[in-house]
């Protein structure tokens, strides 16, 4: 759950800039530390009670069966300066995640407050379905790889799973209490974190489970490692464990000194899976060796006071972090802190290369891809754009009354579509003068 904040008075930004790339500027690339990943052809036949095969794909932009609801839902515009070009408003309360179908980028499914998910149109905020039946927070929401199914989960660990062309439930299941919720990147298989510890996987729509038992404390944060075979799971007690899917066991497990001295909060890989980021309420980036489990790199703002003493269920009271990821074209890895600083890390040198500040606290950060631009959005309700290599502030947007609890980035990186405390989802369009 994001952390509640007051909304506070819209940033003074300063003067937009132009990104711009040097022909010049010499790109250094980090030694893959995983020489050979796996074929992911092999995936199918290395999977022993889940069927990974992958199902045939289906032509894009198939609508059939879709009615389309009136747009009673959609606002057109708001009191004071609203950037969005399309607002969704048929939540009745906080929107709290959102995600984009990955195939096409052309539908969205917000889950909010008020035990609702809706699955929508992106060019006119137009609904095309209610994922109905919850009775709790929905928290958790997102597409499989192929956009032919959307799941929805919630705080009670509700989990659904309807068919997007026919907008039929296919399959549901009462876990523990849901902390996290994820598909597998190329396979109709959807795994999620419980706070007993545990990190479910399931085959959808057949239901074949798998369960891989942590410690006896909630499973905060996870990420399926882009070779599919592999999961890194984060916990409460600042452990961290990479997963083999395929028979079950933990391969590496950070404790003590390795792990964080507090709870994970947000986990990321890099775009081969040889480098995993984790994050934590003890205001620490570890960077780790997927292949060998070893820290190879430690991060925290320069601004920020150790904690050395941090014990296990404590949290800092001033800060934390809140998100992070990899730059897939430089060596750079960025971290959002809820103190309002976004931290440029040079991964090369292992030092901090810029600091952007916000005056209220970052929720989430993404990179676009194929640039060094990250997106940031905050509790002051402003999404803005970051060049990481100067550290200068590109441009934002702005339309939101409360703060911004979740975003999501297109894959070409000309939408972004915001959920917020305003009980409403924006979509924005970027437009950027080097592009």
């Amino acid at each position: 759950m994001e952390s509640e904040s007051d909304s506070g008075a819209a940033a003074d930004t300063p003067p937009l800039e132009t990104l711009s790339f040097h022909g010049d500027e010499e790109i250094i690339e980090v030694v893959e530390l995983d020489p050979s990943p796996p074929d992911p052809d092999d995936l199918a036949q290395e999977m022993e009670d889940v069927d990974f095969e992958e199902e045939e794909e289906e032509e894009e932009g198939n609508e059939e069966g879709w009615v389309l609801e009136p747009q009673e839902g959609v606002v057109g515009s708001m009191e004071g300066p609203d950037d969005s070009e399309v607002t969704f408003a048929l939540h009745s309360a906080s929107v709290f995640c959102v995600s984009l179908d990955p195939k096409t980028n052309t539908l969205a499914v917000t889950g909010g407050e008020d035990d609702k998910a809706f699955v929508w149109r992106l060019s006119d905020g137009e609904l095309l379905f209610e994922c109905a039946g919850h009775k709790d927070s929905v928290t958790c929401a997102g597409f499989s790889h192929d956009s032919t199914l959307v799941a929805t989960g919630d705080m009670s660990g509700l989990l659904k799973v309807w068919q997007v062309d026919t907008k039929e439930e296919v399959w549901s299941f009462e876990a523990g209490d849901l902390e996290w919720m994820e598909w597998h990147p190329r396979a109709p298989v959807l795994l999620a974190g419980t706070a007993d510890g545990n990190t479910w996987m399931w085959k959808v729509p057949n239901g074949d489970c798998k369960t891989f038992q942590g410690p006896n404390c909630p499973a905060t944060c996870g990420r399926v490692l882009p070779d599919g075979k592999r999961a890194v799971v984060g916990y409460e007690d600042g452990t961290i464990r990479i997963w083999d899917l395929k028979q079950g066991n933990p391969i590496h497990v950070l404790k003590g000194t390795e792990g964080h001295q507090g709870p994970l909060t947000c986990v990321a890989t890099n775009q081969d899976g040889s480098l995993i980021l984790t994050g934590s309420v003890d205001c620490q980036a570890k960077l780790v060796s997927a292949t060998t489990g070893k820290v190879v790199g430690v991060f925290r703002p320069e601004t920020v006071a150790s904690q050395p003493n941090l014990g296990e269920g404590e949290e800092s009271e001033s800060n934390s972090v809140e998100s992070l990821g990899f730059c897939s074209v430089m060596p750079l890895a960025a971290v959002g802190y809820l103190d309002g600083t976004l931290a440029v890390y040079d991964l090369s040198t292992q030092t901090l290369r810029h600091q952007c500040q916000h005056q209220s606290g970052i929720v989430q950060l993404l990179w676009e891809a194929g640039t060094a631009v990250v997106y940031t959005c905050s509790l002051d309700g402003i999404v803005r754009l970051w060049d990481a290599r100067t550290g200068r502030l590109l441009t934002d947007y702005r339309g939101h009354t409360a703060e911004i609890l979740d975003f999501a980035l297109s894959k070409d990186a000309s939408l972004v579509v915001t959920t917020s405390g305003d009980h409403k989802a924006k979509v924005f369009c970027v437009q950027r003068p080097d592009r």
